[in-house]
């Protein structure tokens, strides 16, 4: 479904079409911009380190259910150590 969605999206400049990514950050859609190397050049000016078409450190951007739980877990206790 996202990648029906996203594919009809590429011609449209206020829908970040490069930040999806598959599963272990790989632009597999990178195919469907004006050149291959848009999407990587995108994430880059972002601040992204992409090598062999891949996020690097992938698990730490990536803000899934699981990740949202620990980051607010490591933010509340972050908070309640400084207090």
């Amino acid at each position: 479904m996202v990648g029906w969605a996203m594919n009809a999206s590429h011609k449209k400049k206020d829908i970040p079409a490069h930040r999806v990514v598959n599963r272990n950050g790989m632009l597999t859609g990178k195919n469907h911009f004006e050149s291959p190397s848009q999407m990587k050049c995108l994430l880059e000016k972002e601040g992204l380190e992409i090598q062999h078409d891949q996020v690097v450190d992938f698990n730490f951007f990536f803000l899934g259910p699981f990740n949202r739980i620990r980051y607010i877990l490591i933010d509340s206790i972050t908070f309640s150590s400084n207090y």
